[in-house]
């Protein structure tokens, strides 16, 4: 942009050229003229002196909260598993600095992953993820350094009734934020399965209670039938995401396995690949008899968690959400829960809403370390 240029109501670039007849009708119409003001030239210029760019002074002496690389993606070898994983990696950049070194992050995740391979121990994003924050933030001379990773991967479990083994891929979640005094982080899964509607069934409840009694039924009867009857509803296919933080200080390890048993649990039945004809039958009429909206899979999720973690720090952090693909609708449908253990054990027992639902930006912002005043 030319330092002579002016950015002129509607969005127009016009060359600052006086015209007091437009100078006019722009006034008496009050559209907005702003003069551009540049700190920073439009050409930098080449200095070749061999220094680290990335290292000098910018321009506009601001500092930035996140500078890094997205969408890096790897495939993990554990053992005989493989992980296909795709990472984002974050550090702050303080307002003396021009660039961040990016190469160094690309260097920071082949090496964490190295060490993580070559330990032979069961893979954990949430560890992996901590690893790199840590190596980034020391690398970078940052304050603050956050990584996510998503990791895809297979598991084997066999069908219902056939036993058949089939395989289901899975994603794990981890998430690390490294300050100089420690590191947040959080290990979660994705599921999915399937969820049978509770209001279209007790619709058809209904109706075939009329129909029952005006063809003599008994009440006693109809309450028989329906009982050993499962009643149709519509279904929806549903994605559950669970999430659990552990503080600077916790020494306690949350398995996936038990995260990914609560999420599935959750729903009214779980899915499978590859099926024989009992499979499917069982499969369907189980989500029959635990017909469950999106709402209730989100509530399930948080009690698994509150009974399957008694001795974990109420200060941990919980996150439950639960997306279900509508099949008679064209939009889909979404809840969600987040908050610290603590408030979900007291609302639970106690039955009072509570005070305050902590959520995920206010956890991680909570081990910062505190600023002086200014």
């Amino acid at each position: 942009m030319r330092s002579d240029t002016r950015i002129v109501g509607g969005g127009y670039l016009r060359p600052a050229v006086p015209d007091r007849h437009e100078h006019g009708c722009r006034r008496a119409l009050g559209l907005t003229q702003v003069q551009v003001t540049r700190l920073t030239p439009s050409l930098s210029p080449t200095v070749g002196a061999g220094d680290d760019v990335q290292a000098r002074s910018p321009g506009i002496p601001v500092g930035l909260s996140r500078v890094g690389v997205t969408g890096v993606e790897k495939v993990v070898r554990i053992r005989d598993e493989l992980f296909f994983a795709r990472l984002d990696c974050f550090v702050d950049l303080g307002r003396d600095q021009k660039g961040a070194h990016m190469s160094r992050f690309d260097e920071v995740i082949n090496e964490a992953i190295g060490e993580v391979v070559l330990s032979e121990s069961p893979f954990r994003a949430e560890t992996l993820a901590q690893h790199i924050a840590e190596l980034v933030r020391a690398r970078q001379g940052a304050e603050r350094a956050e990584v996510t990773i998503a990791a895809r991967y297979p598991e084997h479990k066999p069908a219902p009734v056939s036993g058949m083994q089939t395989q289901e891929i899975y994603t794990l979640h981890g998430r690390a934020v490294a300050f100089a005094h420690g590191t947040r982080r959080t290990v979660g899964v994705s599921a999915t399965g399937m969820t049978a509607c509770p209001c279209a069934q007790e619709l058809l409840a209904a109706r075939a209670r009329e129909r029952l009694a005006a063809d003599q039924f008994s009440a006693e009867q109809i309450d028989r039938i329906l009982e050993q009857v499962p009643l149709a509803t519509h279904n929806q296919r549903g994605l559950a995401t669970l999430q659990i933080g552990c503080t600077e200080d916790c020494s306690a390890e949350i398995d996936a396995e038990t995260l990914l048993s609560i999420a599935e649990d959750s729903m009214s039945s779980e899915i499978y690949e590859l099926m024989k004809r009992a499979d499917e039958a069982e499969v369907v009429e189980k989500a029959h008899r635990r017909p469950r909206f999106v709402e209730d899979c989100v509530r399930e999720m948080l009690a698994g968690v509150v009974g399957a973690f008694p001795l974990l720090d109420g200060a941990s952090f919980v996150s439950a959400r639960q997306e279900n693909l509508e099949t008679i609708h064209q939009h889909n449908v979404v809840a969600e829960r987040h908050g610290l253990l603590s408030e979900l054990r007291a609302e639970i027992e106690s039955g009072r809403p509570a005070a305050h639902q902590t959520s995920l930006d206010e956890w991680l912002d909570a081990g910062a370390p505190a600023q002086p005043p200014a």
